[in-house]
């Protein structure tokens, strides 16, 4: 799970504009930001299968805005 702090790091770093939150970029960085997360703990903890469906349930999620993002080209309007 991300931390607030962590989340509104991520949001900055991709965002479009001051007030962009939900942008198909900022989503595809906070999933990116809770896979990388989730594939630390699984590093450790081999056996955690629950936690391994959310993975593969993230990449998919991740997967999905990535192919939605290459099919709808936005202009940026920075």
């Amino acid at each position: 799970m991300l931390s607030k702090r962590k989340k509104q790091n991520v949001i900055k770093s991709s965002r479009r504009h001051d007030t962009d939150t939900g942008s198909v970029e900022v989503q595809i960085a906070i999933l990116t930001k809770r896979i990388e997360d989730l594939s630390k703990h699984l590093k450790t903890h081999k056996k955690d299968k629950h936690s391994r469906r959310g993975l593969l349930k993230l990449v998919s999620e991740r997967r999905k805005l990535m192919n939605y993002e290459k099919t709808h080209p936005r202009v940026s309007k920075k």
